[in-house]
């Protein structure tokens, strides 16, 4: 049940914020004096409306998103009434067009920053200090964390009846111990643990000098077998190797909590680090199709492919059901995110795409003022459709390929 109203919830979520990116639009657009005569919520049949002034506002069927009609985005548009010719968007100076345009980014990023200001100053950010890379982690001190068991190959999967128990754990070591030395060998870091075991065998016998509390003691377990690839290459092929069962404890917290003041600079450097993992994964879009089509015909879901709105429900219900919700709203906050860098891509038909337009009319029209010739005016929309249709249709499979492979084979950031 709690996984279902975390999904319901993420959906929700999701909805409010692309109803609230079309609603900038409208305030925009009216602020300016440019008409706008309908704003909807959803799709497909109408459910509910009603009409303030010129404007109509409403619930359609399809809960799928939303629109915001504005009349004259361009100069083919043949909806424009008598007597609205002055108030028709095309003919506005092209910084209103481009307010307006940007107008539903600028309301996801908002969304996003006030979302992550309040978990700096609550929940906490991500600890910019903590271990992110092996190299990192290598120079921590070894303090363990107590595995379940023991995976005999080289995956993260949940334990089961069949994989060996954690020898750690058969040792009577606890969460926290910090391990000095192995077999006599001085243990200074967890790289200097993992170097010490990789010196062993599965099945010999390792004498373990550990202290607790404060308190120095010893105690001894018979290794268990993993596959890894070599300490120095994390891509190079697998081979058996002696486990003991344990993970790192960092010595830096994974997340920091900020006053309500320092939680702005705190926001402004998680916004940019997130900034660039948004450009980074914009880019790695085309190279992660093939990894979505082996997904969906039954390969293993590579964890950094694109996920789709059902996708990131899914992984919303899974947060909520584990009481993470933290991760529910850092999903939120990186999926708005994404949009509104999104949609000011220079590309029909995105809000990008008409901003764009605007900008090389009026650079086009300084040029052509420059050298003496005659203003060519306007972009005609009508010769773009074909690459305005080209766009929808890729976007499309790429979406349907996306929600597919979510379906059949969805990512998973928790045991179920």
């Amino acid at each position: 049940m709690s996984y279902l109203l975390g999904v319901v919830l993420f959906a929700l979520a999701i909805l409010i914020s692309v109803s609230l990116h079309e609603a900038g639009h409208l305030l925009t657009a009216k602020a300016f004096g440019m008409k706008v005569t309908k704003y909807f919520v959803g799709f497909g049949p109408t459910i509910w409306s009603f009409r303030r002034g010129e404007t109509e506002y409403g619930l359609k069927g399809i809960p799928l998103g939303g629109f915001c009609k504005i009349v004259g985005m361009t100069p083919q548009d043949d909806d424009v009434e008598p007597g609205d010719e002055s108030r028709v968007m095309w003919r506005y100076p092209v910084w209103k067009r481009t307010i307006v345009m940007a107008a539903g980014s600028i309301t996801h990023f908002a969304l996003a920053l006030v979302t992550i200001w309040i978990l700096a100053v609550s929940a906490g950010l991500p600890n910019p200090d903590f271990p992110t890379t092996d190299a990192q982690a290598r120079q921590e001190p070894a303090v363990i964390q107590l595995s379940e068991c023991v995976v005999p190959e080289n995956a993260v999967r949940a334990c089961t009846s069949a994989d060996a128990a954690s020898p750690a754990a058969q040792a009577q070591l606890k969460n926290g111990d910090r391990i000095t030395s192995i077999n006599g060998t001085p243990v200074n870091s967890y790289g200097d643990l993992l170097t010490t075991l990789r010196s062993l065998k599965p099945g010999d016998t390792a004498q373990i000098a550990y202290v607790r509390d404060g308190q120095p003691a010893t105690t001894s377990t018979v290794l268990a077998q993993t596959q890894r690839p070599p300490l120095d290459n994390p891509t190079g092929a697998a081979a058996p190797v002696a486990a003991l069962g344990v993970g790192l404890v960092p010595s830096t917290p994974t997340r920091v909590t900020y006053g309500p003041v320092g939680a702005f600079g705190a926001t402004a450097n998680f916004t940019g680090d997130l900034a660039v993992g948004t450009a980074q994964a914009l880019q790695r879009l085309p190279q992660k199709v093939p990894a979505l089509w082996t997904a969906l015909t039954g390969g293993e879901r590579d964890i950094d492919t694109p996920i789709s709105v059902v996708g990131a429900s899914r992984l919303g219900g899974e947060a909520v059901e584990n009481n993470a919700w933290l991760v529910f709203f850092m999903l939120f906050v990186s999926l708005n995110f994404f949009i509104g860098v999104f949609n000011l891509l220079p590309l029909l038909p995105v809000d990008g795409g008409h901003i764009a337009i605007a900008w090389f009319e009026r650079a086009r029209s300084w040029v052509y003022a420059r050298i003496g010739r005659t203003d060519p005016g306007r972009v005609d929309y009508l010769k773009l459709m074909p690459f305005t249709y080209a766009v929808i249709l890729i976007g499309g499979a790429f979406t349907l390929l996306t929600i597919a492979a979510d379906v059949v084979n969805p990512i998973t950031l928790f045991s179920r």
